[in-house]
């Protein structure tokens, strides 16, 4: 068998034994090695070597190369996912804006773009996009700051799937 985007027969056969594609949302769940950020990893085998991440190989074997300076991003926010359907080519930028969640030390809403103002004694919705910080305005309740800094979110960014999901 000739080999597919110059991965050998042993990668994609070592490969598909690694992927449940019975997960939740059509997730195919990776049941491998992990890398410290929670993506799968597999060895490449054959002349080429090294590890590749597990989505990046699924891209590229069911879709095709991935485009010169792009990454690709999970749209369902489940790194351990390599159905090609939940995979997209996008520039560093475009990965950063469908992130899901709020950042990791916003401690007091739990709200992406949520923050609370000592000064204000209010909520604070804001959204920073391309290096720069657009404060959405104060609100009373952490939800209400929530659903300005999602409205944002949709005026500036261009793949927030998360905001785009009707309720």
């Amino acid at each position: 068998m000739e080999p597919v985007n110059g991965y050998s027969e042993t990668a994609e056969s070592r490969f598909w034994a690694k992927v449940d594609q019975g997960g939740d949302g059509g997730c195919w769940l990776w049941l491998a090695a992990l890398s410290e950020h929670g993506y799968g990893r597999l060895g490449r085998g054959g002349k080429r070597g090294g590890v590749v991440l597990a989505h990046r190989f699924a891209y590229e074997l069911l879709v095709g190369p991935i485009p010169e300076g792009m990454s690709i991003d999970h749209r369902c926010h489940n790194p351990t996912c390599v159905n090609p359907a939940h995979l997209r080519p996008v520039t560093h930028q475009q990965n950063h804006e469908n992130r899901a969640g709020a950042q990791c030390n916003n401690r007091s809403s739990g709200v992406r773009g949520v923050t609370w103002n000592r000064r204000r004694n209010a909520w604070q919705a804001q959204v920073k996009h391309r290096g720069k910080n657009h404060v959405v305005g104060l609100f009373s309740t952490a939800d209400e700051a929530g659903i300005a800094a999602a409205a944002k979110r949709n005026e500036l960014f261009t793949h927030n799937d998360l905001d785009r999901v009707a309720p």
